[in-house]
């Protein structure tokens, strides 16, 4: 959107202010009328860069930093702990994956890590700023461009580096039918977004597409918030989430409808209703089965898609993987790319748990600094890590992950034999 002025402003993480002023933008947009102050260009020389501060990106920059690695950490956000901050569920595994603790307080322990590790010079965090693109470096360095921003304005940084890990997590996916582009229509992160971290109902009456994990998790969210969830409706004929959170919302009356999906929604400028309708055995809808239903809100939690444009722009080699949800970067078991240096880490390597995006992030921390010659038990610490994610991908609910790093390893050696 144009804010202020200001064309390509991504209003999904920008503050809301009085007196703003937000407008619709087309395809290309027109230069920015707002006045910048000119702001000379900061360079931070750096051993580690890492791009993302949610669970993979804050546990890399704690394990490098602990190794004897200079970090800086950047995220875009004004605060550090990505989606661990809207979670406020508890989580599940063992005493090593936080089991038991709510995701939001995981990101309160992770914060208290990272400032002592700040008061001791050894992590820099830079929030409120985004990495805009990758520059050639010199000699063995890697070269990035960071915009911290100000309000509506902003100071360019040039970071130079020995190495990078991408920590940079997921985009929601979307659904295309009529009427998507209503208000009313969210991804589960906006709804999880408003109500846990801003304390804002997204709505009155919701259905919820997916009943994977994140659908049936943000459903009982909604109850809590007092929201009233219609339906959960699920387009393939199993419940993809564990059973446990399925049991809960059929405990507060909520029905889950699977091999069903919206057609369409409707309303005059909101959301006030859709049509919901059955699909057959190859994911066509069943004559006759539509049904319309009174909403003010549609929830979409139908998958993620890892991001990974910085990755691309870095040179890294790509293959797109359906298990791991799309084009990934191919990686070792160090999370090191085909890029010498280049690491990845969470959901930018593939779609799974918080539980096993902050454990790759450890790997990916004490990899890069072992690399880089910092080393205070970080080989013995790296066996540990790696059997830790072996472990808590092992059982049924780990297959789909197990699936998508052994496809990722294969195109790996296959490519580098």
């Amino acid at each position: 959107m144009r804010v202020n002025g200001i064309p390509n402003v991504r209003t999904c993480i920008a503050p809301l202010k009085n007196d703003i002023k937000v407008e619709i933008q087309g395809k290309y947009a027109n230069l920015p009328d707002a006045k910048f102050k000119e702001n000379p260009v900061k360079t931070i020389d750096i051993d580690i860069l890492v791009v993302g501060a949610g669970p993979a990106g804050m546990c890399a920059s704690i394990e490098a930093a602990n190794q004897g690695a200079k970090v800086l950490l950047v995220d875009e956000n004004p605060c550090v702990g990505g989606q661990l901050i809207k979670q406020t569920h508890k989580f599940f595994g063992s005493k090593h994956e936080k089991a038991g603790t709510r995701g939001i307080q995981i990101a309160k322990d992770l914060e208290n890590e990272l400032k002592e590790l700040e008061k001791k010079g050894e992590v820099t965090v830079l929030l409120d700023s985004t990495v805009i693109g990758y520059y050639e470096g010199k000699g063995k360095k890697y070269k990035f461009g960071v915009l911290k921003r100000y309000g509506y304005e902003g100071i360019l940084h040039e970071i130079d580096c020995k190495s990078v890990i991408f920590a940079v997590g997921a985009m929601e996916n979307m659904l295309l039918f009529p009427g998507n582009d209503l208000p009313g229509v969210y991804g589960a992160g906006a709804v999880q977004t408003l109500m846990n971290v801003y304390g804002v109902k997204p709505g009155d009456k919701v259905i919820m597409v997916g009943a994977g994990n994140v659908g049936l998790i943000v459903s009982y969210q909604l109850l809590q918030a007092g929201i009233q969830v219609d339906r959960v409706v699920e387009a393939v004929p199993i419940i993809g989430g564990y059973h446990v959170h399925a049991a809960k919302l059929r405990r507060c009356g909520v029905p889950i409808y699977t091999s069903y999906s919206i057609k369409e929604v409707y309303g005059d400028g909101k959301v006030e209703g859709a049509v919901v309708v059955k699909l057959d055995k190859n994911w066509q809808p069943v004559k006759g089965s539509e049904e319309k239903v009174d909403c003010d809100t549609i929830c979409l939690a139908v998958g993620l898609t890892p991001s990974t444009r910085l990755l691309s722009q870095v040179g890294v080699e790509m293959e797109f993987v359906p298990e791991a949800g799309g084009f990934v970067a191919l990686h070792n078991n160090s999370m090191q790319t085909t890029v010498k240096g280049v690491y990845v880490a969470g959901d930018s390597s593939g779609i799974e748990e918080a539980s096993t995006a902050m454990i790759e992030g450890k790997i990916a921390g004490v990899s890069a600094a072992l690399q880089l010659s910092y080393d205070k038990k970080a080989k013995t610490l790296k066996k540990q890590y790696i059997a830790e994610l072996e472990r808590l991908r092992d059982g049924p609910f780990g297959e789909k992950p197990r699936v998508a790093k052994n496809k990722i390893k294969k195109l790996l050696e296959k490519k580098h034999v």
